[in-house]
Formats: C-alpha cells, structure tokens, sequence
C-alpha cells in the first residue's frame, strides 16, 4: 500500500446491504406455538420484513399459528436428532435453504413449566430435560443449517438464551441458568467458527417478559425493574429481527440484553 492509495477495503458494506429488509429470505423460528410468546412475535415481524418465514413447534397446534401468519408450520421434536434433520430438509423442500434461524424453542410454558429446584435436590432426569430443551436445541438446529449458510456466504443465526445464567440467577434455577448460559457460550464459539464466511451469530436475552406463560411472581418482578413494568414479546422481537437483518452486518458474537435496565442497576430504589 502507497502513502497515497486509499486504506478503506473494497468490499465494505453498501448503504443498500445493510437494511432491515429482509426481502425472500428463508427464515426459520424454532418454539412459536403460542400465539401470545416471543417465538410467534419474531415470526410475524420477519414476515412483515419480507422474508418468507417457517414456524416449528412440538405439537399439532403450529399450523393454527402459521394459518395466522400466513406461513409455513411444521412439528418436530427438536431435541431428537433425527427430527432436527427431517425438518431441514422439510424446510428445504417447500421454501429453501434457510438463511435466518432463531432458536427460540425451549422457553417454558404452562405446559411445560421450568423445573424449580435446589441443585441437592434436582434428578439427573430433570437437570437433562431442562439442559436438551434449552441448549440442545439451539445446538442440533444451528448445525443443521449452519454449514449451508457458510457455504452460501450469508447467514443470521439469533439464538434466544435469558438474563438468568448470564447475567444474573436465583436460588432452585441452577438448570435452566446452566443451559442459558451455554446458548452464550455456543453462540460466541459458532460465531467465531463462520466469521470468515458471512454468517453472524448473536444472543438475545431477554428479562422479564409479559407472555401467556408469565406467572403472578413473573409479571411483580416486571414491576420492580426500573422501567416498572415487563417487557412485551414485541419488544424482544425488535431485537431479535435486527440482528437478523442486513442491517446488523458488523455485529456477531454478541448477547444483547432486554430486560428494561434491571441488570445494569446497582441495588433497589423508589421514584
């Protein structure tokens, strides 16, 4: 390089490459049965983004949500490997290669609520179920589309892991802060692995958040954060469906919190 020539790369982003849009991209979103949870949000706002948009869930109740939405359901359990696999190449089949994936299943619902437990008291069955549906998830889908979006050049994968275990914990949450702090510790080492080839890896984690799976301590806890009130699954949507985009281009590796600055605060206060 001369004194004179110029030191900008030549293949730096373009304003056009990094919008929001994310016009006829295959996008994939793991956990969006319910129709008031994250997993549904997140669906609806890459819909709207353009993308062309699959759903997933473990139950027969996400063709309801993708009627809704106007998108593709399908059920797969997704901490069987063998259901990972046929559901790619479902995907694959009727709308593409994906190139956004967010890992949003393992989020609890009344129907499968977190296991609440003293880690002198939590079974081995118990620490496992809350490990799979949390962690292995996010593991088996990142590595089923992962290396397709490294060959093709581009990607987003946006995995969703919480404020407990990364951030913070409470007594009796020792598994599920475990798996959620491995989605950060995964996502940060597949980051690094696909840098080179155009894929970005990045967490969301999000606080308290206002579902239909919130229970009555949930939603106090949402008044005691110096916002004082929780989060909405819109809101963590937002989040997520930037990190998705174009637009993020410059960011990977990365875990993004919403939780209404209660993490950040240095003890309780009135105002």
């Amino acid at each position: 390089m001369t004194p004179d020539s110029d030191p900008v790369p030549a293949d730096l982003p373009s304003l056009e490459s990094t919008t929001l849009r994310l016009d006829g991209r295959v996008a994939l979103v793991t956990g969006a049965g319910s129709p008031d949870g994250i997993g549904y949000a997140t669906a609806r706002r890459l819909r709207d983004l353009g993308a062309k948009v699959a759903i997933v869930s473990t139950t027969r109740r996400i063709h309801e949500r993708a009627d809704e939405l106007s998108v593709t359901g399908f059920v797969a359990d997704l901490t069987d490997e063998s259901e990972v696999g046929a559901l790619a190449d479902a995907v694959a089949d009727t709308l593409g290669d994906v190139e956004v994936l967010v890992n949003n299943a393992g989020l609890t619902s009344r129907a499968s609520p977190e296991v609440l437990r003293p880690v002198a008291q939590l079974t081995y069955e118990e620490w496992r179920t809350e490990i799979d549906r949390n962690l292995t998830t996010a593991f088996l889908c990142s590595r089923a589309f992962v290396g397709g979006m490294a060959e093709r050049g581009w990607g987003r994968i946006v995995n969703l892991a919480a404020t407990t275990g990364p951030v913070n914990a409470l007594p009796t949450e020792a598994a599920y802060a475990a798996a959620k702090a491995g989605v950060v510790g995964l996502t940060r080492a597949l980051a690094m692995e696909v840098v080179a080839d155009g894929v970005n890896v990045n967490a969301v984690a999000p606080g308290t958040i206002y579902t239909a799976a919130s229970t009555v301590a949930e939603l106090k806890q949402g008044l005691d954060t110096p916002m004082r009130r929780p989060g909405t699954p819109e809101e963590v949507a937002a989040a997520i469906t930037f990190l998705c985009s174009p637009a993020a281009s410059y960011i990977t590796g990365q875990m993004l919190v919403v939780d209404g600055g209660n993490s950040v605060r240095e003890s309780q206060y009135t105002r």
